[in-house]
């Protein structure tokens, strides 16, 4: 090899290889899925070597693709600091910075957090990512995530967002119109609401199992929005954390002494975390996350009462 690659080169090399397919790295570059295809086959020309794996399916990274790989993002995340640096963004917080995070957690508390932000930077965009999974990091769908299991491998900043406990719930209307439930046991005798059990977006979701018995699922939906509005109908029990449930008396607490906890992730990667940007979002959940403790857990439970706990 007599020339280096080009920069342009290895960042179609890097799209199509988050992106997996020509016409998924086409739309991220905003150019011709051809204008992709020759840029990659330049590329493998000049460095003298097969960087992917073609198929039906898609494009898949080769030994050596994979070997290219974290030196074309250490070349990117120079590339974006000095972008950033030279355009002044040091002094003022600009650009786009995508968010990932679940559904409920993005309709119910991320954008009055976002109303502040942008007032304060106006240079900055935020495209927020409202999924019924979590987002995919290592493939840059999105510069920021909200996740309930947090990278293991790879570069990454990760930190605990919050701890949240997860309560049982029902509608007036539902309990008026079933059997009392005065203890744990009598949750046996009732309908839930709950997850798609072979569509869980990940295994923290599978908490109503934790419940000591098998539960009547009498509906099941992909995503919490949809069981919220369910329970909310008096269609059976639900299993939410407080943030979720809208303050509306739709739903009513039911058996204070027992909760299962889980903890939100903040992950990012580690060159998209040097960003001045991507660190004021993420520094805006930190703080909010902080300062709402009653959005994760009742303020009214008790650190030395007994709680049965899943």
């Amino acid at each position: 090899m007599h020339t280096l690659p080009e920069w342009t080169d290895l960042r179609f090399f890097l799209e199509l290889a988050r992106a997996g397919t020509l016409s998924g790295a086409s739309r991220r570059l905003e150019v011709e899925h051809t204008t992709v295809a020759r840029r990659i086959d330049r590329l493998e020309a000049q460095l003298g070597t097969t960087l992917f794996d073609r198929s039906r399916e898609g494009y898949e990274l080769t030994d050596m693709g994979q070997a290219l790989l974290p030196h074309a993002e250490a070349m990117e995340s120079a590339a974006l600091a000095a972008t950033e640096q030279l355009s002044g963004a040091e002094v003022a917080v600009h650009g786009v910075v995508r968010l990932g995070v679940p559904e409920l957690f993005a309709v119910r508390v991320v954008p009055p957090l976002l109303v502040n932000l942008l007032q304060a930077n106006p240079e900055l965009n935020v495209d927020l990512l409202v999924l019924p999974r979590f987002a995919n990091l290592a493939n840059r769908e999105a510069d920021l995530g909200v996740m309930l299991d947090p990278p293991t491998t790879g570069r990454y900043m990760i930190t605990k967002l919050a701890t949240f406990r997860l309560y049982v719930y029902a509608s007036p209307d539902y309990l008026a119109r079933h059997k009392p439930i005065r203890e744990h046991a009598d949750l046996a005798q009732h309908d839930f609401v709950d997850y798609v059990q072979d569509r869980l977006a990940s295994r923290e979701l599978t908490y109503l199992d934790e419940l000591g018995f098998t539960p009547r699922r009498r509906l099941c939906c992909t995503g919490m929005p949809a069981q919220i509005e369910a329970a909310s109908l008096g269609m059976g029990l639900i299993m939410a954390p407080p943030y979720a449930v809208p303050n509306d008396g739709r739903l009513v607490r039911v058996l204070d002494q027992f909760f299962a906890e889980r903890s939100f992730w903040l992950a990012a990667p580690t060159d998209l975390y040097r960003l001045q940007r991507v660190r004021a979002v993420w520094n805006m959940l930190r703080d909010f996350a902080d300062s709402q403790p009653s959005l994760f857990v009742h303020d009214r439970d008790e650190p030395g009462r007994a709680r049965r706990r899943a």
